[in-house]
């Protein structure tokens, strides 16, 4: 007869593991119509709670309706946001004519430096443009169909973010009671420890994100109406924009804000606005990161840096931003259940080392 107590062998629980693991990426990627909007629907949800909370107290609203106005609110902010990049975009359309023949000059003049250079004749130079230029054509009604189909999916999908936010919003004591009541009485309080400490890392988080994406963004704008860029605006927004993913969106802001200033001003413009972007992003990660969002979700820059590619290989760029908030959600978790402390540590070990540290130095 095998004791009750008896522990399974390590690789037996770490297979078990493993396991676990595929069948929930497996899951993640063939749910993901419903989890990704959801996700985001419950990450806005707990954004929108304090002011949700502030309707039914203050101004005695049925939950129903506060909900229902936080959303509308919630939209008006994003609507707001498109509008404005909506308004450059427009402005870049208008003036397509006179950025054509710049482009065509910026091209001609590179097409002599490289011939300069790299001993590279024109002719060669045409005909490699002229083959790509017809390969672009001849895939021009497929591109116009997908562009139209993403425009729609992406429309959808923000419907379904705001849906889910309000009933989220709504049925939030409901789902509340649901998770007490799947765990032992006993466990309650552990229970909610961690809801709680999840609405407040999370939306410190949120907002972190956003004052961050207002700073870096306004920075921005500054700096290349400083340099002389014409769609200086359009480009701050950009780079505001993309800097809310980590590591790798400053990267695409820089590749975008390059091929824009190409196109409509002298090299000069283009080399300056890569500079700048540079000195933004290195002012960014030493001082305003560590100093506007901190260390509010507590993860080490390692798993943090694999949770964004393991994002993008599951869910796309919905999932390079999702990661770092789903990460510091199973951190919590971790950190209040005795059994799975390890993992959470894993999660976020250089900070408790710093923290330790921080503490003998003040005692000492």
């Amino acid at each position: 007869m095998v004791p009750k107590n008896t522990i399974a062998p390590f690789y037996e629980r770490l297979a078990l593991i493993l396991i676990g693991f595929v069948v929930l990426g497996y899951l993640i990627v063939q749910g993901k119509e419903l989890l990704d909007p959801l996700m985001f629907g419950f990450l806005f949800a707990i954004l929108l709670l304090p002011l949700s909370n502030f309707f039914e107290r203050k101004w005695r609203m049925p939950r129903s309706v506060s909900s229902f106005l936080s959303v509308i609110l919630l939209v008006g902010m994003v609507t707001a946001i498109l509008y404005l990049i909506g308004a450059q975009i427009s402005r870049l359309t208008a003036d397509w004519p006179m950025l054509k023949n710049q482009l065509t000059q910026s091209i001609d003049d590179l097409s002599h430096w490289i011939e300069g250079r790299l001993q590279i004749n024109l002719e060669s130079q045409k005909t490699l443009v002229d083959d790509t230029a017809k390969k672009l054509i001849s895939s021009g009604s497929q591109v116009i169909t997908t562009t139209f189909g993403a425009v729609s999916s992406l429309v959808l999908f923000y419907v379904f973010i705001m849906i889910f936010t309000f009933f989220i919003l709504f049925y939030r004591r409901l789902l509340y009671r649901f998770v007490l009541k799947v765990f032992k009485e006993e466990h309650g309080h552990v229970v909610n420890d961690i809801a709680q400490n999840i609405q407040s890392i999370l939306r410190q988080y949120i907002l972190g994100l956003l004052f961050e994406m207002i700073i870096v963004g306004a920075i921005a704008c500054t700096a290349f109406w400083m340099i002389g860029i014409k769609y200086a605006v359009l480009l701050g927004i950009i780079v505001g924009l993309f800097n809310i993913i980590p590591y790798l969106g400053i990267f695409t802001a820089l590749v975008l804000s390059v091929a824009i200033t190409f196109a409509t001003g002298p090299v000069s413009n283009t080399v300056g606005v890569a500079v700048s972007i540079i000195i933004i992003h290195a002012v960014d990660a030493n001082l305003l990161l560590p100093t506007v969002v901190g260390s509010k979700v507590r993860l080490n820059a390692l798993i943090t840096f694999l949770g964004i590619i393991l994002g993008e290989m599951l869910w796309g760029l919905s999932g390079m931003f999702l990661s770092i908030p789903v990460i510091a959600i199973f951190k919590i978790i971790f950190d209040r259940i005795e059994s799975t402390k390890p993992w959470g540590y894993l999660l976020g070990g250089d900070y408790e080392f710093k923290r330790a540290a921080q503490k003998r130095m003040k005692t000492e």
